[in-house]
């Protein structure tokens, strides 16, 4: 039987020998080194059409670790980023940049190009004020589309459906976010006031630190009262159609992302259905593991809020 994945990964793990862990993890390292800089972008052909690694997530892993742009393939990275522009303005790409990092001037320059040089330099050294009103001037004066957010240490853009997040210590951002997990609850916060403020924005947010974020909505006790004792045939309301049908199923799928759901009648006789969300999912691995939330998993909880908070709550204060 040949050596395996699994094989290294439980050498690694077990082996107690230092010296000897190190010199296999060497041989790993030089062996990126040579496809990067000697295998793939020699052949700038080669590099632009297939990468020899998927989607370039060796780009991802030199810039996480925090290395400078020197210490990377410049031509590898350089289609890396017109891929992330193209598919910015909609244009037809070789694949779709999800989880796309790049460096926080380069994200500048892809997405606010003409005043991406003044961005950096606000930005870097915490301007906000003036960050802000270039940002500002897009969105109400140039007729640019987009929604934006500073909290702690993240700044998010929501472009249309998709959301970037920049990391504003590290100086790197993550494009298109998808698959990636959420790292932090404070990103996690973070994303859900943005995504309140667009979509409902009088839902109540509850940011409790070191466990969870909770979003508290509400059916109006008027609404409830539309709803049938029983479900009947060929009812052809939207209230009864949706409690009866479709509302239980919608918790049902949405307990494998929240931490805890909990549904209860407030003193005024409305319905509160409270949102736990976690870092962590219902979800296991094969080895029996709760998997990471991931960004892609909070558009279930989202469409829900919204759902509710524009069809069953806002219409009706």
């Amino acid at each position: 039987m040949p050596l395996s994945l699994d094989h290294i990964l439980q050498y690694l793990n077990n082996e107690s020998d230092i010296k000897i862990r190190s010199e296999l993890i060497e041989i790993l390292r030089k062996r990126i080194d040579k496809l990067c800089f000697e295998e793939c972008q020699i052949d700038r052909i080669q590099c632009t059409l297939a990468g020899l690694c998927n989607k370039r997530h060796l780009l991802k892993l030199r810039i996480k670790s925090g290395l400078p742009i020197d210490d990377l393939p410049k031509f590898c990275y350089s289609v890396h980023k017109g891929v992330v522009e193209r598919f910015f303005r909609n244009k037809t790409v070789i694949y779709r940049p999800f989880d796309a990092y790049l460096y926080l001037i380069d994200f500048l320059d892809v997405f606010f190009h003409g005043d991406y040089r003044k961005l950096n330099k606000f930005i870097s050294f915490n301007k906000w004020e003036q960050a802000f009103e270039i940002f500002d001037d897009r969105i109400h004066n140039r007729n640019e589309k987009f929604d934006y957010l500073k909290i702690d240490n993240y700044l998010i853009f929501k472009f249309g459906d998709r959301i970037h997040v920049v990391f504003l210590d590290e100086k790197y951002v993550l494009c298109n976010a998808n698959r990636e997990n959420i790292m932090s609850l404070e990103l996690l916060n973070a994303i859900c006031q943005l995504y309140a403020e667009i979509y409902f924005p009088e839902v109540k947010l509850t940011f409790i630190p070191s466990k969870h974020v909770e979003i508290s909505l509400k059916v109006p006790y008027e609404i409830l009262t539309k709803v049938s004792q029983k479900p009947l045939e060929d009812n052809d309301s939207k209230v009864d159609q949706y409690f009866w049908n479709t509302f239980w199923e919608d918790l049902n799928s949405l307990t494998q992302y929240c931490d805890q759901i909990s549904l209860h009648e407030d003193l005024n006789q409305n319905l509160e259905i409270n949102l736990h969300i976690s870092l962590l999912t219902n979800n296991y691995t094969e080895e029996g593991n709760k998997t990471k939330l991931r960004y892609r998993d909070l558009r279930s909880i989202f469409n829900f809020a919204t759902k509710i908070y524009s069809e069953y709550y806002i219409i009706w204060i």
